[in-house]
């Protein structure tokens, strides 16, 4: 292990107290309340609503057929619309739910990943309507496909072809869009699949390191994307080891990119990251417990020094949550903030011993996961083996073992457990607002211009199969009134599709 936290200060190399010399006491974190259900219009409305009771950056939540580049009128989109986030079918959906709000000020956090590219390319093009510099576009598209693959499973392409569409699109950014960060590289859905803090930094870290390999092979300079990299883990319950798990990865990260890739740029060794706190612990039962879980694991959070934070509702375990959860949600960050005191001081548990000891006991174990991957031919070859996926079916078992035989404690579940049924009822949607998205996707064909449309595709088939980067003709495809599901069918066309190793 590398690096001494007692002896360095926030701000320094290699950035265990943090990437900032005076952290929060000059600048909080960027609030972002994840959100998105149903129409375009509904969310809309309510990130305007967030933005009103003082979140500071939009974080969208898209359905599952958009994650999966589906149209709404598509079979294999029959029952999933608009049920786990917004339906965006065209830049015509794009510009509702932007509607009133300046791009040129917010930061906007997109979830999106086989698709990256094509909702990228849908913001840039309502940003382009809207007369706003795309220079001047600040935000985050996840675009980490790799963790698809391992623990969520909401890839399209075989993984050769998505990591070239994350490099072109990282490409078009650096040269288009500096403010835009072009990747987050995502731990959080992997600790939700069951893995533990230490598998959630080495997997999470060994993605990085292959989309940096990758991105270097393909004739990138580390110091035109490194900085631009950003990454995204879960909060949970063990307060102090979440905190050393977030210090850890900024020291890992630091000195793994430093010993391989030597960048001049100090900012591209910085790990900078967008936290959420963890949905897999929250419980139907008793779920107002959840309040108290989510604050927490949000001062967690902030104790380990994260960039952004969202913070969960208590009722998301029933359903999709109510505008009075997701206000509660806020109010927890904004009592960190504004009452707890925390923010004034960078790292306010360095020195712990207990926090120091468990910051290198992560960083040792996770870097040995590193290794052993590196050993087995890196990330990408590892997934193809189901390596890692096993990895966390094991961490997965032992939890669910340890809740079941009530060894692993969980309130309201196997321990302190009530009669009493639960009162509260999530949010529900209306399904008429599918039949709507339906209508209006098919009156845009009706309208549109499908010689425009034709041409267009076939601009962005020719690329396809070429080695042009993608955007472009994307962008004017999209612009054209291109829907989703066509370009993300031209991609599939030319790219096919794969079936990733389950790891069992």
């Amino acid at each position: 292990m590398t690096g001494d936290s007692a002896r360095e200060e926030a701000g320094e190399a290699p950035y265990t107290r943090g990437i900032h010399p005076n952290m929060y006491s000059e600048r909080l974190w960027t609030m972002r309340q994840y959100a998105g259900f149903s129409t375009a219009k509904l969310t809309n409305e309510r990130f305007l609503m967030l933005l009103k009771e003082g979140q500071t950056g939009l974080s969208v939540a898209f359905d599952l057929p958009t994650q999966l580049g589906l149209d709404s009128d598509d079979p294999l989109s029959e029952g999933e619309v608009g049920k786990v986030g917004v339906s965006i079918d065209s830049i015509r959906d794009m510009r509702v739910l932007l509607d009133g709000i300046d791009l040129s000020k917010v930061s906007t956090s997109m979830t999106i990943n086989a698709p990256a590219t094509t909702l990228l390319a849908l913001y840039v093009a309502v940003a382009d309507e809207m007369g706003v510099d795309r220079r001047d576009i600040r935000g985050t598209v996840q675009n980490d496909i790799l963790k698809e693959y391992i623990a969520r499973g909401l890839y399209i392409y075989p993984p050769e072809e998505s990591l070239r569409l994350t490099t072109d699109l990282m490409k078009w950014c650096s040269r288009n869009t500096p403010g835009w960060n072009t990747i987050s590289v995502s731990g959080y859905h992997m600790r939700e699949a069951g893995c533990t803090a230490v598998e959630e930094v080495g997997i999470t870290l060994s993605n990085a390191l292959e989309y940096a390999r990758y991105a270097t092979a393909s004739g990138m300079d580390v110091d035109a994307f490194a900085p631009r990299m950003s990454f995204f883990f879960a909060c949970h319950n063990n307060l102090l080891e979440e905190v050393s798990k977030f210090r850890a990865a900024r020291r890992l990260w630091h000195d793994l990119v430093q010993e391989e890739f030597s960048p001049s740029k100090e900012k591209s060794k910085q790990l900078r990251f967008h936290t959420q706190t963890a949905g897999v612990t929250l419980t139907a039962q008793q779920p107002m417990n959840n309040i108290m879980r989510v604050s927490y694991q949000a001062l967690s959070a902030v104790l380990g020094g994260t960039q952004s934070l969202h913070t969960n509702s208590f009722d998301e375990a029933i359903g999709l949550p109510t505008d009075e959860a997701v206000t509660i949600a806020l109010r927890t960050q904004q009592l960190i903030a504004s009452e707890t005191g925390v923010p004034e001081y960078p790292d306010p548990l360095g020195g712990s011993y207990v926090v120091e000891s468990m910051t290198s006991e992560i960083y040792d174990s996770s870097k040995m996961l590193i290794d052993e991957i590196d050993r087995m031919g890196g990330s990408l070859e590892c997934i193809k083996s189901g390596y890692q996926q096993s990895v966390i079916h094991e961490s997965a078992w032992k939890n669910l073992k340890g809740i079941e035989d009530g060894s692993i404690g969980v309130i309201g579940v196997n321990k302190n457990v009530s009669n009493k049924e639960t009162m509260h009822e999530g949010q529900r949607l209306n399904p008429e607002e599918v039949t709507r998205q339906i209508d209006s996707l098919q009156i845009l064909r009706t309208e549109r211009d499908e010689k425009k449309v034709s041409d267009s595709l076939d601009d962005l088939r020719r690329s396809c199969l070429g080695d042009e980067n993608i955007m472009e003709p994307l962008i004017a495809a999209l612009k054209c009134e291109a829907t989703v599901g066509e370009v993300n069918g031209i991609m599939r066309d030319v790219f096919g599709t794969w079936t990733s190793p389950s790891g069992v």
